[in-house]
């Protein structure tokens, strides 16, 4: 893994390009519901101990890494969107869309209260964590 010295995100390739940001987790969720925080947070305290982990702030949203970017959570007006990646299409009832792109299966989870990251919503996010380790 290659740290950026200059924002401290975490990259499976050394110098990889991006864009570099001093956001932080509370500048993402300045102004949002407290619902949308205590989703959040109910998400991160429930993958931030999958080991390797790490949470990293990018311009509009929160990545986790493991060997690569597994999780993108994005704070919207409503709700959070957790998108991950799989090599099949992933079925279940909290999923809100699967698409194709670029040799793997987007999956997006919409939530807007922390009771609805429950096991089925974790056992999706696993398989998302699992998929990056490969």
């Amino acid at each position: 893994m290659w740290t950026c010295p200059a924002c401290e995100r975490q990259f499976k390739t050394n110098n990889q390009s991006h864009t570099c940001t001093t956001k932080t987790l509370d500048d993402l969720f300045h102004d949002k519901p407290d619902h949308l925080v205590l989703a959040f947070d109910r998400v991160l305290n429930a993958v931030v101990h999958w080991e390797p982990n790490s949470v990293g702030v990018a311009r509009h949203s929160v990545v986790f890494t493991n060997r690569k970017a597994w999780l993108i959570v994005k704070p919207m007006k409503k709700e959070l969107d957790l998108k991950f990646y799989h090599h099949q299409p992933l079925e279940g009832d909290a999923l809100r869309k699967v698409s194709f792109s670029m040799g793997k299966y987007v999956h997006h989870i919409r939530i807007n209260d922390e009771h609805q990251v429950g096991p089925e919503v974790l056992e999706l996010l696993r398989q998302g964590y699992q998929y990056a380790m490969n």
